[in-house]
């Protein structure tokens, strides 16, 4: 396979064909998506729309640049996170699809925001983010590029935050679509697909058992909800940590224990924060927690664990901490007063550090949001938005739901007209 000349930085492009095989696998649980390029491939709908994504390069990924390409944006991919990348997959974008990668399993800090650079040099008039990185870069020491940018589109819920903190701020340089915040996308992306996906990980990296296990999870959103509806689902005891009274009470609802994460910390042998919160397992939790116990985060940035603070308790007299690998993805660290704490995933993303990430099945949805989003800020409604954080709007989520059904099989019913009448009128009652 002879790779096209077009810029990227991908770790060995020999590995595209099994790359190739790997976006088809994907593919073939993707109907939305796929229907979606078909549309996209006949009316152009992205032609002239210079695009940067700073998005995990997974197959399910793979599969959304083409479907962006095929409706005519030019394209430039890199890493929202150094230890996500799939190698063979961002080789295949580049030698098979033609579409610039700047991205490498493993990469140092360095090159991670060397190539989220990369892919905005080609001045992008719309950005996609999971992160915000894009975004923030843009907003850093890449403001020349905002005279080109009609909108960017955001992911995940760290991103959101991060965002609808930079409007309130009256600083947010262009308008925002909150995909994340899409139905179709936070009620199965966020809930099965982190659910489902967190857990690989974990077993990949420890094969541990589940059953038996207290599960210790830090953060009910709805990452938290699915983590926990699944290790529920293996036998684990779960134990929720919470802020927000109202998350807390569902949790207690939902058939988990619920108390401070300074009195789970002794009891827990797995711990899993998802709260996009920094240092939610902090040194304190961290002096409690009992020896053996295995951490792991499924939050999007690598601060939800106090790492710093790992290291300075196994520290020796070199001041080094006393840490080993002791298999792919876990790290042991011996402490001063003789625990040892198994970290996975050099706390990063456990999903897809040690696994695959989400299942294609469920980044259909999240990936027919981001393309349908990219759609309408290309279009004219796209001319009207103002500088904040929006949501998608409403009937293109439930397009995708619709869409998603379809292709499973699934029919629902219509209201009749005087049902229709009933729920628009305010006169009807008892």
């Amino acid at each position: 396979m002879t790779a096209p000349q077009i810029e990227s930085d991908v770790a060995d492009l020999s590995l595209a064909p099994d790359g190739v095989k790997r976006t088809e696998w994907a593919e073939r649980e993707m109907p939305v998506l796929r229907l979606i390029r078909e549309q996209f491939r006949r009316d152009r709908p992205l032609e002239g729309q210079r695009l940067a994504a700073c998005l995990h390069v997974t197959s399910e990924t793979a599969n959304l640049a083409i479907t962006l390409k095929a409706g005519g944006a030019d394209v430039r991919l890199c890493a929202s996170n150094p230890l996500s990348t799939q190698d063979d997959v961002a080789a295949a974008l580049v030698a098979e699809y033609g579409i610039p990668v700047f991205a490498v399993k493993g990469e140092d800090t360095d090159t991670y925001y060397r190539h989220l650079n990369q892919a905005l040099d080609h001045r992008p008039t719309m950005t996609m983010d999971d992160g915000a990185d894009l975004v923030a870069a843009v907003h850093g020491n890449r403001t020349d590029l905002v005279a080109d940018i009609r909108g960017g589109t955001e992911e995940t819920t760290t991103g959101v935050i991060r965002l609808r903190s930079l409007a309130q701020q009256g600083k947010l340089l262009y308008p925002i679509i909150a995909v994340n915040d899409a139905d179709t996308k936070h009620l199965f992306d966020n809930r099965y697909g982190t659910g489902q996906s967190t857990l690989d990980g974990i077993t990949r990296a420890t094969n541990i058992l589940w059953a038996g296990k207290t599960v210790v999870i830090v953060g009910y959103g709805w990452c938290g909800r699915g983590v926990a509806l699944r290790a529920r689902g293996m036998g684990a005891q779960v134990v929720v940590c919470e802020i927000d009274p109202v998350r807390g009470l569902e949790a207690l609802m939902d058939g988990n224990r619920v108390m401070p994460l300074s009195e789970a910390a002794p009891i827990g042998d797995i711990f899993i924060t998802v709260t996009g919160d920094i240092h939610a397992i902090g040194r304190s939790h961290l002096e409690l927690i009992k020896d053996g116990a295995v951490v792991a985060n499924s939050g999007h940035f690598d601060v939800e664990i106090d790492i710093p603070a790992l290291q300075e308790m196994s520290a020796g007299e070199d001041r080094k901490p006393n840490v080993r690998s002791v298999r792919p993805f876990v790290e042991e660290y011996s402490l001063k007063d003789g625990r040892k704490l198994f970290l996975l995933g050099e706390g990063r993303l456990i999903n897809l550090a040690a696994a695959e990430g989400h299942p294609s099945a469920v980044m259909d949805l999240s990936f027919a949001d981001q393309a349908l989003a990219a759609r309408y800020l290309a279009g004219p409604d796209g001319d009207s938005l103002t500088k904040d954080v929006h949501i998608l709007p409403h009937e293109l989520d439930e397009d995708v739901a619709r869409l998603k059904l379809q292709s499973m099989g699934i029919s629902i019913d219509t209201p009749t007209a005087e049902q229709i009448a009933y729920l628009q009128s305010w006169e009807m009652g008892t």
